[in-house]
């Protein structure tokens, strides 16, 4: 299994651990709950039958055919990002974790797999718009 490991220094001192790595099959409860967390806040507008459908899409389509990556912290799932090639399909962060640079780590690890990345936003989410406009 392929892992990257960085680490969070404060004053001299190790204090949060983070990893990415390939997906594994016991990740899928956490991989799915990243999802649906995060999704409750980039995508509110979306009616709940298109949610339902999405997250039973990720399980059944999306996981399987897409090379996935784990972000953990402190030895828990927080996130995932999926790849079709250089096509971002899905990446999403528990909402306690947005914001501590976890996403960038990860689209720097799909940009070292793949090169230049594509990716598609939904016009109202505005935070993801804001996040992939980096890149």
């Amino acid at each position: 299994m392929l892992v990257d490991t960085t680490f969070i220094l404060y004053s001299g001192e190790i204090v949060i651990e983070r990893i990415i790595r390939q997906h594994e099959d016991a990740d899928l409860k956490d991989v799915m709950s990243a999802w649906e967390n995060a999704s409750k806040i980039t995508h509110p507008l979306l009616p709940e039958k298109f949610q339902a459908q999405e997250g039973k899409d990720i399980l059944e389509l999306y996981l399987p055919d897409a090379d996935t990556w784990v972000t953990e912290v402190d030895n828990q799932v927080a996130g995932f990002i999926a790849l079709m090639g250089n096509e971002i399909g899905a990446i999403f962060l528990q909402p306690e974790h947005q914001r501590k640079k976890i996403g960038k780590l990860m689209m720097d690890k799909a940009q070292e797999l793949h090169g230049a990345l594509e990716v598609e936003v939904f016009e109202k989410n505005s935070i993801g718009r804001n996040f992939y406009s980096q890149y």
